[in-house]
């Protein structure tokens, strides 16, 4: 009997180290399995400057969200809004330098930086972010500017029709003499054209600047009065659309990080860069029309130039054109010659 209960115990055990042995690899496969998609998942970093209520930086989320659904879970994008991961001026080069792998923000908070880009910030008479955006995305297809050669650029969207916004009203040119506006970029030429004192800010800094009286006011979209809150603190808009000009907005990826990417993902990446130049443009407009309501909700005046004065501010910023033609030529760029590329585009596009 002792003997029977002795080989029973000895087939028992190893019964239960025969099921134990046989489990081992099931139960240690789930977590390698896991690790192995953890590693094959590809995790970038996106720095967008504007703040993530603004309608443009949900405009570039949503372009995250669609990478990841197109790529089924292959790519994850971890966006960092509000210049909390790099500061609007230090954007581009924090792509560059791998501190973000892709970075939105504008080509004129660095002036001197892309000479050949520049170009589109002219006061050219842009009349919507719609056709801003298609027009300066033809413009670097057409012209591939050696400036952006450090980055990938997957695409450039840009506002609408630049227009002056202040605490006191301004019909004329007389009257803006010597006011302190808010500018980046080629908007600074501008306003110097028009006898103004152009102050450099990003629009992070222009609300409370407007507030405390240091800026008497700003150039720049409509929709950024509600966008940035702008409306709260002017009282004005001096719709001058004929000097419509434009900021041009990159959206650019770490080049070494870019030929990483399997040659599948670069085509979602292009594809989906491409049909979100148009969202952009869209976009844009939709802000421009809810930056409109918010200041008339507010109170606030819309002045629109006589004819005559229109002329007078169409001729001023004359000069700032012919500067950029001067200044580029000694770089060894064709200024005329994209001017009136831009122009072409502009009309084209326009109709």
């Amino acid at each position: 009997m002792k003997k029977f209960s002795f080989r029973f115990m000895c087939v028992l055990v190893g019964v239960v180290l025969c099921i134990s042995c046989s489990k081992a690899p099931e139960e240690k496969a789930a977590p390698t399995e896991q690790a192995a998609k953890k590693a094959e998942t590809i995790e970038l970093s996106y720095s967008i400057f504007f703040p993530p209520t603004h309608a443009q930086c949900k405009a570039g989320d949503s372009w995250a969200r669609e990478i990841e659904k197109r790529t089924e879970g292959a790519v994850k994008i971890n966006v960092y809004p509000g210049g909390a991961l790099t500061k609007a001026n230090e954007c581009y080069d924090g792509v560059v330098q791998g501190i973000s792998d892709i970075g939105m923000s504008c080509f004129a908070y660095t002036r001197g930086r892309f000479p050949v880009m520049e170009v589109v910030d002219l006061p050219l008479g842009y009349t919507s972010g719609k056709v801003a955006t298609l027009t300066v995305n033809e413009f670097y297809a057409k012209t591939k500017p050696q400036e952006l050669d450090d980055v990938h650029l997957l695409y450039i969207h840009a506002h609408g029709p630049g227009l002056l916004h202040t605490k006191k009203p301004v019909e004329t040119l007389d009257q803006l003499k010597g006011m302190k506006i808010r500018s980046t970029g080629l908007s600074a030429k501008v306003v110097e054209a028009l006898e103004g004192v152009p102050v450099a800010m990003p629009q992070g800094n222009t609300y409370e600047a407007l507030q405390k009286g240091v800026v008497e006011g700003t150039f720049a979209p409509i929709e950024t009065l509600k966008g940035w809150k702008q409306g709260e603190v002017i009282k004005y808009t001096t719709d001058c659309n004929m000097i419509g000009y434009t900021t041009a907005m990159f959206v650019v990826m770490n080049k070494q990080k870019w030929e990483q990417l399997p040659e599948s993902i670069q085509k979602i990446f292009s594809d989906v860069s491409n049909e979100w130049i148009t969202l952009h443009g869209n976009v844009w407009d939709e802000a421009d029309n809810e930056g409109l309501k918010f200041t008339e909700e507010l109170g606030n005046k819309i002045i629109t130039l006589s004819p005559e004065e229109g002329k007078r501010w169409k001729m001023a910023v004359g000069s700032v054109i012919d500067g950029y033609v001067e200044t580029v030529k000694s770089k060894g760029i064709d200024g005329e010659k994209s001017i009136d590329l831009l122009n072409e585009m502009i009309a084209k596009y326009s109709k």
